[in-house]
Parts: C-alpha cells; sequence; structure tokens
C-alpha cells in the first residue's frame, strides 16, 4: 500500500509549520527535530543568505541540530530564527552546555522584498508562530510560508510565475525514506525534469521565454533569487555523509530550475538524518535525494 504521506513529515520525528503574512506577501517555514537529527548543509549559489552553517560543517563540534529554518525577508528575515530558538528553549530542547542549552537552528533566505511590503519581514514573533503550527501531517504547498512571496523566471521584460513551497518523498520497500521540502524562489525557469518542458516562469506577451537565453545579454538585479531546502531522511548518517548527501541533492535543482546556481541565485540544501534506518548506502541517499529535491521543486509551482 502506497503511504498517504508523500512530503516531509513522512520521516518520523520531523515537523513543519508554516507562518504567513499573505498581505506583505512573506513568511517563513520550520522544520522541527526536536530530537535531534545529524546535519549537513550544502551552499551551491553565489549569493546566499545564512544562519549558523558553519556549526554544522565536518569536523565541528556540533553534530545536531534542533530546526531548520527557511524563511523570506533576505538578510532581515534571518531574525526569525530567535523566534524558533526562543520556542525550543522553553521546551527544554538543545545543544547541554552547563546549566542551559542552547537550540541549534541554522537558517537560510530567500529574497522577496519586491513583492508584496518590502517593509514587513519575517521576525522572532513570526518565528515562533511558525513553531507553533508545527505538525506531523502532510505539508501544505504553495504560496505558503517562506514560499508566499516567491517567484521564478527574472529577467528584464519578463514577468515572472508564481513559486512557492514544495514537498515529496521517496519509500523503499526496505524501510528507507528520502524526503525533501523546497522553497522555489528561482532566478531561471522551473522545467519538467523528464522534458525539459517549462512548467514555471518568467512570460513575455503571455508565452513563457528562455531565461538562459536572456541571460546571455540581459542585466539581473543581484540577490533577487535564491532556492532553498531540507533533504530528510530516516538513515543513519555521519555529518560528513549527510554533507555529502546535501551536495548530491543539488543535481536535483540542476534537473527542474534552469538555469541555477548563478551569480544572483543563493541556492542552499540542508540534510537531515534521524537514524532510525541503518540499512542503505549513501549512494542510494544520494540519487533519492536529488529526485525528490527535483520533484519538490515541481510540487511548489504545480500544487
Amino acid at each position: 500500500m502506497t503511504p498517504t504521506n508523500q512530503t516531509l513529515t513522512a520521516i518520523d520525528g520531523l515537523q513543519v509549520g508554516h507562518a504567513t503574512d499573505a498581505t506583505a506577501r512573506t513568511g517563513c517555514t520550520v522544520v522541527l527535530c526536536p530530537d535531534g537529527a545529524t546535519a549537513g548543509v550544502d551552499v551551491q549559489g553565489a549569493a546566499p543568505g545564512s544562519r549558523e552553517t558553519e556549526a554544522i560543517r565536518p569536523g565541528r563540534l556540533i553534530q545536531k541540530v534542533h530546526a531548520i529554518l527557511l524563511t523570506g525577508g533576505s538578510a532581515f528575515g534571518l531574525d526569525a530564527a530567535g523566534g524558533v530558538v526562543q520556542y525550543l528553549e522553553e521546551k527544554g530542547v538543545g545543544f547541554p552546555a552547563g546549566t542551559v542549552r542552547v537550540p541549534i537552528v541554522p537558517a537560510a533566505v530567500i529574497f522577496d522584498l519586491h513583492v508584496g511590503d518590502a517593509r514587513v519581514r519575517p521576525d522572532k514573533e513570526m518565528g515562533y508562530q511558525a513553531c507553533l503550527n508545527a505538525t506531523d501531517e502532510p505539508v501544505a504547498m504553495g504560496s505558503v510560508g517562506a514560499g508566499t512571496g516567491a517567484t521564478v523566471g527574472k529577467a528584464p521584460g519578463v514577468t515572472p510565475s508564481s513559486g512557492g513551497v514544495g514537498s515529496a518523498c521517496k519509500h523503499l520497500d526496505n524501510g528507507l525514506i528520502v524526503a525533501a521540502l523546497v522553497v522555489v524562489n528561482a532566478l531561471g525557469n522551473v522545467v519538467n525534469p523528464k522534458t525539459g518542458e517549462i512548467i514555471a516562469g518568467g512570460k513575455e506577451n503571455g508565452h513563457f521565454v528562455d531565461i538562459t537565453e536572456r541571460l546571455l545579454d540581459a542585466s539581473i538585479v543581484p540577490g533577487t533569487n535564491t532556492t532553498i531546502g531540507v533533504v530528510a531522511t530516516n538513515a543513519t548518517l555521519s555529518v560528513a555523509e549527510a554533507t555529502r548527501v546535501a551536495e548530491m541533492a543539488h543535481d536535483g535543482m540542476a534537473r527542474a530550475i534552469r538555469p541555477s546556481h548563478t551569480m544572483f541565485d543563493g541556492d542552499t540544501l540542508f540534510t537531515l538524518a534521524t537514524s532510525t534506518h541503518t540499512d542503505s548506502s549513501i549512494n542510494t541517499i544520494g540519487i533519492l535525494a536529488a529526485e525528490v529535491v527535483a520533484e519538490a521543486i515541481v510540487n511548489a509551482v504545480t500544487l
């Protein structure tokens, strides 16, 4: 029987919450893992905005995180991570440091300030609200949470399409689960990975245009894009292995967004491993990670 939940929350121990400001067209999305999960990160865009990514690199002290925050608001939106930290501290969750516990909450942002009200950005209160909204129900997709103000397909003279939040999941018969949640706010168009057909992106006179072609002779406003996300698995991974999975997962982004990883994108993917399944190779996990990232990107603009 096919599992009913085909999103990131199919993995036990993970919850996802959105906080949405539909008027200002911004928001944030949190992935909670209060029991801790091994984490990795890979940044392949040249214009990222992030918090605590260095803390989860291989060779660092930190081995597990307690949440990942994805948020709008560009650098301003990183303030929302404070609300996630507060929420987790109140629950007694965090890295033990003497008499206190310090929640570890890496975060990444998209640029949505040109959509809606640029003066309104996700803040500590919104980050806290996203935690209150967190559930293990199937992830809500589309223009919600961090994807509220997301757009795709940007070049002078073209009208971008709406981006959004997408999620996808793969279940293997041996019990392995690999899933992704992606916030799609790309410079490039979203395409069907199998056919290359544009399914969301920049339009001119009502027709999709090839953003890659336009980039060859167009000036683009730096920093107004970025696709960010979380790949999760129930597998047991080391920090180095989780980092490698994040690297492999970017292949899915390149399949579904054209172009991707440009100088004007801050493309960032995190990995979470809950370590409840032990019978899978990193090759299998990485291959599936790329597949679910591509599928999640398509879901973000079609569901």
